[in-house]
């Protein structure tokens, strides 16, 4: 039995890992810590957890972190880099849900995050959390960077063209849109009901943290530098992501069974029929990717629909299977949950 500790346990990713990893055949919870909230139980602080869990929030601080097998981290930016080597050196495995590892140039990081990076000795050891990419470093790591929640939807979106170069990598648009649990727990005035609700909006445009992220990622598996305009948008739901994307063809090609090859072995990625239109509660509290591939009025443009949980297969969910990789589990332990109707 894996033997889990939880830093950061009170927000909505934190509560998503609970929900999954106490459902978990081979994992146990042992430890949750927080920098608030400490002494409180957990079910009272989650009453869905009722039942399911005795454990008490403790100290962010708490030696028993060292004792675990693999250590998640739910936090904001910039905990995990502080805390993360103790643990590493400890011969702790870290699962980092945040970014701080994400980005391997250090510079652009510290750009687009506003700090200075304390831990760049671990950037370069990091590996990238994304499982139909980076399945066999995955199974070797000791510190996973776990991809963002847009990052998931459009990367795992444009890879199959890419990857064939069937497309022009200079012109790549993501248009992406997102539940306001993306912004997290904390009380915020944008994410307030009467200013989320009834409306739409775009954020972002002139620049969103995702965006670099997105594009190492497309670039690594393009083998080169790529275009991409990402928008991202804030709609009033509370759970799930859908990204249209957008790419010119350069060669003629079957889209359809291009991505039908690419994710035949993929128990997470879900290519529907042609013409089929992705809905985001299909994927609700799931760890799935669902994409559908359009040719409209079979011309050379390319339009890809990507949907998933921000909160799941977008941060938890893709956090424990890539425990279960590490650790040598069967990937869809604990994930099989089907979405909720309605």
């Amino acid at each position: 039995m894996i033997k889990v500790g939880l830093v950061g346990g009170t927000g909505y990713a934190g509560v998503e890992l609970l929900r999954i990893l106490l459902q978990h055949p081979g994992a146990k919870v042992v430890v949750v810590t927080s920098r608030g909230d400490v002494g409180m139980p957990v079910d009272q602080m989650f009453p869905n957890l009722r039942g399911r869990i005795d454990l008490v929030v403790e100290d962010a601080a708490s030696t028993k972190l060292n004792q675990c097998d693999v250590v998640f981290f739910a936090t904001p930016n910039g905990v995990a880099m502080q805390q993360a080597p103790a643990l590493l050196d400890a011969g702790v495995r870290v699962i980092d849900l945040a970014a701080d590892f994400r980005l391997t140039d250090i510079a652009e990081w510290e750009q687009w995050y506003g700090m200075r990076h304390v831990c760049p000795e671990w950037v370069g050891r990091a590996v990238y959390g994304l499982p139909e990419v980076n399945r066999s470093a995955i199974r070797e790591a000791r510190l996973i960077a776990n991809p963002g929640c847009y990052p998931t939807a459009v990367q795992l979106g444009f890879l199959p063209l890419l990857e064939a170069g069937v497309v022009d990598p200079d012109h790549l648009v993501a248009d992406a849109k997102s539940g306001v649990s993306g912004a997290g727990r904390k009380p915020e005035t944008h994410i307030l009901f009467a200013e989320a609700a009834d409306n739409f909006k775009a954020y972002g445009v002139a620049g969103h943290r995702h965006l670099p992220e997105i594009s190492q990622g497309l670039a690594q598996r393009a083998g080169r530098h790529v275009g991409l305009t990402f928008v991202p948008h804030l709609v009033p739901m509370v759970r799930g992501i859908h990204a249209t994307l957008y790419a010119r063809l350069t060669t003629e090609t079957n889209v359809q069974a291009l991505y039908e090859n690419y994710y035949r072995n993929e128990s997470f990625v879900d290519v529907l029929p042609a013409g089929s239109h992705p809905e985001t509660r299909s994927v609700r509290a799931s760890n799935l990717c669902r994409l559908a591939v359009h040719r409209p009025q079979a011309g050379n443009t390319v339009v890809v629909l990507s949907v998933i949980d921000n909160l799941v297969k977008g941060a938890a969910g893709q956090a424990v299977q890539n425990m279960n990789i590490m650790f040598g589990l069967e990937e869809s332990a604990g994930l099989c949950q089907i979405p909720p109707l309605p």
